[in-house]
């Protein structure tokens, strides 16, 4: 297997893009500071997904149960805007349909484009959301090159730390990675980090971001504000960490959902507190296609690609509306 080793505030150059098979589009409005990003696997791909926050916005996550007749999707998009975001999907649907991808039901192709969303209202101009034409055009500029992580995406108005209120939060963002065995399978990760609680390095516990004390320059321990009950500062439904894992292997509809389920140890490694009654934390995974491997295989290279991805989200997130990054405090 190849390193994984890297320094601390290091950023991984790998994207899901070197998953054979996957694109990706962003989207965003720098204005209103908000965006989407998609994810397209045009040749269809194994799909699971699993949902651990208490305040999730979704679609078709009901039609990935392994039990459920659909295979294979055409796409999956995550977005900004809350509920408002997943009007984006339904561009990417109307791209693929013009490309004549989708699941063929004899009268029509109907592509299978499930979504998540999360809440950046707060951020910018809260009256602009993600819509149908902004998803078309992410998914019209999707390519399998690498691409801009951080203020960008579904990452553009997203935030960490808002346990002690949303002015004390930090920016977070879009992140991707990936990591390839000697197989020649690589596993890719791809997240956009907006939780209510902090994250952390995995490898020296320092906090990257947080809720930020302005007047003490120094980010604030979310344990510590969860004992002194300032979480009651905290709107439902105002956070929500969501991504996609990616693998150019050969697995079956529930083999996947478990990479998906063992994929948020990446979250519960890097965010603290993550799956709370505040976000709406959802993983989904795809499989391409390929070599057979050991899911527990898989599913151990999911999580530890989503805790890169997650600390890239941070590494590379910038200064907006008056919202600290890590890489401006911390330089």
């Amino acid at each position: 297997m190849t390193s994984m080793r890297k320094k601390a505030g290091a950023i991984n150059q790998g994207r899901i893009t070197d998953v054979p098979g996957i694109k990706v589009g962003n989207k965003e409005d720098l204005d209103a500071l908000t965006g989407c990003t998609v994810i397209l696997a045009e040749e269809g791909a194994t799909a699971g997904v699993d949902v651990r926050g208490s305040a999730p916005g979704t679609r078709e996550t009901d039609l990935l149960n392994p039990i459920n007749y659909v295979e294979k999707v055409h796409a999956i998009v995550l977005s900004g805007g809350s509920a408002f975001g997943l009007d984006a999907a339904s561009g990417v649907m109307q791209y693929l349909e013009e490309r004549d991808i989708g699941l063929n039901v004899g009268q029509a192709k109907v592509p299978i484009v499930p979504a998540a969303v999360l809440f950046d209202l707060a951020v910018g101009n809260g009256k602009v959301r993600p819509d149908k034409q902004m998803g078309y055009e992410a998914a019209q500029s999707a390519s399998s090159q690498t691409f801009k992580i951080g203020n960008v995406g579904a990452g553009c108005g997203a935030t960490v730390g808002k346990l002690a209120g949303f002015d004390q939060s930090m920016k977070g963002g879009l992140g991707s990675a990936s990591i390839q065995l000697e197989n020649g399978v690589t596993i890719g990760a791809i997240v956009a980090v907006n939780p209510v609680g902090e994250v952390r390095n995995p490898g020296t516990g320092e906090i990257l971001a947080g809720a930020y004390d302005r007047n003490q320059r120094k980010i604030m321990d979310s344990l510590e504000i969860l004992e002194n009950q300032l979480s009651l500062k905290v709107a439902a439904g105002g956070n929500t960490t969501i991504g996609v894992i990616a693998v150019n292997a050969n697995l079956t509809k529930a083999e996947v959902t478990k990479v998906a389920q063992m994929a948020h140890d990446g979250y519960a490694r890097t965010i603290y507190p993550a799956h709370t009654m505040l976000d709406g934390d959802t993983i989904f995974a795809l499989a391409t296609g390929g070599k057979k491997l050991p899911v527990d295989l898989l599913g151990t290279m999911a999580a530890k690609v989503m805790e890169m991805a997650i600390l890239n989200a941070i590494y590379s997130a910038e200064t907006v509306a008056n919202i600290p990054a890590h890489r401006d405090l911390f330089k």
